[in-house]
């Protein structure tokens, strides 16, 4: 008589089990990293409390580049590093809409609008053109016309998660919004002065004009008045349009794809779309100034911890490899996005 089969047994536990090790593992690898922007997040917003002037992302970002250009990065610390540079600048980019709301923006006036667009799409266009004429890649002149017309390193971010850029052109990019966005701190204050700019007209300048959000407050704040508020709504008006910009790229990458469902990013960056929802839920007025005030200091905190992992790629070495190309195509659309944005003032006056 044969004897009954077995009933197999099935473990239940072994999935949970098998994805607690996988999240360990990640939690392991990222952990030197974090450490590491922990640290120089903690020095940098230290700084910006005894000197306000100095802001917490700029610093941030000199001190990754100080740090990696005097001693070397050990290979441990590389997967904490790069997750902050794109997991958690997304996350600080999407909670930059909660300094954002609708009717600041309606407030500035269909003109204002109307140059903040001319701005950002005449940017990446000239630059774009110009990137071609000095034979650079198209996803490296793409980096450069986007974080230079729209909001710096964050746009950079943004464009590689949508395109999928080389990582030494991503490094370059940022490392030229981090040059020409400080060159443009204390050159916008003193020719305003040197023009005879009113508060308003020299914030509208600077807020549509300078690379970094950081770097856009930083030259405001010097100029006093008016010119700070006038200047980040501009500049948050800009961030705004990240969102169209990138579906634009996205439906380009989905075409170019093919059939290939797995290849093909997202019509529009979950940040992105985040992006927007914060800036509806701030509109709504429901939050509270507490609540306000807590999710800026987060996002200071995780815009200020990417940053340092982007300046860790800041390295003397790789911008002398890639040679003398990408920085002419930095000069060029800085002047370029920058007269855009002095004649938009001038022709509002």
């Amino acid at each position: 008589m044969s004897k009954p089969l077995a009933t197999p047994t099935v473990d239940t536990h072994q999935a949970p089990t098998s994805r607690t090790v996988r999240f360990r593992h990640v939690l392991t690898s990222v952990r030197p990293g974090i450490g590491l922007c922990v640290a120089g997040t903690v020095i940098a917003m230290i700084a910006n409390h005894f000197v306000t002037a100095a802001s917490p992302l700029l610093v941030a970002i000199a001190l990754g580049a100080l740090f990696a250009n005097v001693m070397p990065l050990r290979p441990s610390t590389r997967p904490g590093l790069q997750f902050a540079s794109k997991r958690l600048l997304r996350i600080g980019v999407a909670l930059l809409g909660l300094q954002l709301l609708l009717s600041d923006i309606l407030d500035l006036g269909a003109g204002v609008i109307a140059l903040v667009v001319a701005i950002v799409v005449l940017g990446i266009v000239g630059t774009m053109f110009v990137g071609k004429l000095l034979g650079l890649s198209w996803t490296q002149r793409l980096l450069i016309a986007c974080g230079f017309s729209i909001c710096g390193a964050a746009a950079v971010a943004a464009v590689n998660g949508v395109v999928d850029a080389d990582e030494e052109e991503v490094v370059t990019a940022v490392a030229l919004v981090v040059i020409f966005g400080t060159v443009m701190i204390p050159v916008v204050p003193l020719l305003s002065g040197a023009m005879k700019l009113s508060d308003h007209d020299a914030g509208l300048w600077a807020g549509g004009s300078i690379h970094e959000v950081a770097q856009v407050v930083a030259a405001a704040g010097a100029l006093g008045g008016a010119a700070l508020g006038v200047a980040t709504v501009v500049k948050l008006t800009r961030v705004l349009t990240l969102a169209p910009i990138m579906a634009v790229l996205a439906v380009r990458q989905r075409r170019i794809g093919g059939d290939t469902e797995i290849t093909r990013p997202p019509l529009v960056p979950l940040f992105v779309t985040a992006f927007i929802a914060f800036v509806a839920l701030r509109s709504t007025g429901v939050l509270p100034d507490g609540a306000l005030t807590v999710t800026k200091t987060v996002q200071t905190a995780l815009l200020t911890a990417a940053m340092f992992a982007l300046g860790t790629g800041v390295q003397v070495s790789l911008l002398r490899k890639v040679g003398p190309r990408p920085f002419i195509l930095a000069a060029i659309s800085t002047v370029w996005v920058a007269s855009i944005a002095l004649v938009g003032v001038h022709v509002l006056r």
